[in-house]
């Protein structure tokens, strides 16, 4: 048993969790202290109002998607220094993006996220014998299963396949449950991890508020919201409208980029009326040249010249390094903070819109692409969009959704559940450093590595092929 709690305490105690393997044992026996008074509820108020340990996310899916394309040979160059080791190996989709012995032989990605499973384990499991009254602790409880139930579906599609009719046998990730550290870290299957997750959301709903008064605290539409992400996702195509809709029938503004003439005047994440739940990236984009995302040619040529998400969030190469070409993403500096991974209103419309095409509700479709695109281009340029089947409005809908969630991890997740639509399917190919690397649609390399360092401490964590 020691050796078990040994493994699972290095497991949450690492350096990008403002932690170091010296305070492990303080972290895994994770009390209140100081001036807050033990076992009083007000204390799991203030665990789930830290915001970096509840809205922190991940980071490779954007760089193992067909969205980014690092063509300069001087950026290819800097990405071979060791610091930026699972950059290169994640866009080049090796079979062991984190090596041993370097010095990044640790996932922050999936680090990041059993740590806020850990920290929810733990307000759940101490609620009940808190102080304070029953419905504060409901609430409470509500939030941390909402922050629970997202980290495992960001883990899910990260880590294992894509859910298919096999997902009652394929390989998930770890389920852990409970605040205890000496739990073996056996992958459960897909199937039972979906539901999982489904399991909390739903519990949670009805202990939710309507609103909270900042994005990174779940409500009801944030609940909505993942359950329609979650059921898209199980190709549950029925599910994930009808929670579309009831996260739609509690918020559905739209930012006006259309209108908008100076992109500071756009909201900020935390109290954006688009966001239901704020969840940014583990590292932002910026202009720091070696990381900067260049576009890749087919996600350019989705956009114009008329796209306020074109003209505000993406730059020239020139902007980021005169030795640069094409056009890079460049969100987060014209904002000035992190880019929302997090469910939105665009993804509920979005969603509401595939679903509709795929059930040949081409006029329906086309209404909500349109109704999204009024707000995204310049009035004087905006044509709707037609579909002359539903096919044809399926694809548009899945075009909108990556100009609409460029870099914001959702293309990965749509390349998994995609890879094998005739509509969708292709094999992509990228040059690095003189090698061509190439994700067909078949590749078991849609399924990201778990890091060696992981399976190291914890043999029976079975790994990917």
């Amino acid at each position: 048993m020691k050796k078990v709690v040994k493994k699972i305490a290095i497991l949450f105690c690492l350096v990008n969790l403002g932690m170091f393997t010296s305070s492990c044992e303080k972290f895994v026996e994770y009390q209140t202290q100081g001036s807050l008074v033990p076992k009083d509820v007000a204390n799991y108020r203030y665990l789930l109002n830290n915001t970096s340990a509840y809205e922190t996310g991940i980071i490779l899916g954007d760089l193992a998607s067909d969205d980014i394309a690092l063509e300069d040979a001087s950026q290819q160059t800097s990405l071979n220094f060791a610091s930026y080791s699972y950059y290169k190996n994640t866009y080049t989709w090796q079979d062991d993006i984190f090596p041993l012995n370097t010095s990044y032989e640790n996932d922050t990605d999936w680090n990041l996220m059993y740590a806020r499973i850990f920290r929810t384990n733990t307000i759940i499991g101490e609620l009940p014998s808190s102080t304070g009254t029953t419905s504060e602790k409901a609430k409470l409880r509500a939030e941390a299963l909402v922050h629970r139930a997202d980290a495992y579906l960001t883990l899910i599609n990260q880590y294992a396949k894509p859910y298919s009719a096999t997902s009652a046998t394929d390989l998930g990730v770890p389920l852990l449950l409970t605040q205890t550290v000496s739990q073996q870290l056996d992958r459960a299957n897909v199937e039972t991890v979906y539901q999982q997750i489904i399991s909390d959301l739903k519990q949670a709903t009805p202990n939710l508020p309507l609103t909270q008064l900042y994005n990174t605290l779940p409500s009801k539409p944030s609940a909505y919201g993942l359950l329609s992400r979650t059921y898209l996702y199980m190709n549950n195509y029925a599910l994930a409208e009808a929670y579309a809709d009831s996260a739609l029938a509690l918020r559905s503004t739209l930012n006006n980029l259309a209108g908008m003439t100076d992109v500071t005047k756009h909201p900020k994440r935390i109290s954006d009326p688009e966001i239901l739940l704020s969840k940014i990236v583990t590292y932002g984009t910026s202009a720091y040249s070696p990381t900067a995302m260049r576009m890749s040619s087919d996600l350019v040529a989705l956009f114009d010249a008329n796209d306020q998400r074109y003209n505000f969030f993406t730059v020239p190469a020139s902007r980021i390094s005169s030795t640069y070409t094409g056009r890079y993403f460049y969100r987060e500096l014209a904002l000035g903070e992190n880019r929302n991974i997090g469910p939105s209103v665009p993804e509920m419309m979005l969603i509401k819109a595939e679903c509709q095409a795929r059930t040949g509700q081409t006029a329906q479709a086309m209404n909500l692409v349109n109704t999204l695109r009024k707000n995204r281009v310049l009035a004087t340029a905006f044509v709707p969009q037609e579909a002359s089947s539903a096919n044809d409005a399926l694809v548009k809908v899945i075009n909108e959704r990556r100009r609409e969630f460029c870099f914001r991890m959702l293309r990965w997740w749509d390349m998994r559940r995609l890879k094998n639509d005739p509509l969708f399917q292709k094999t992509i190919t990228r040059t690095f450093n003189g090698v061509t690397y190439t994700l067909a649609p078949d590749s078991k390399r849609y399924v990201l590595p778990i890091a060696q360092y992981l399976i190291k401490l914890n043999p029976e964590i079975i790994p990917n092929p």
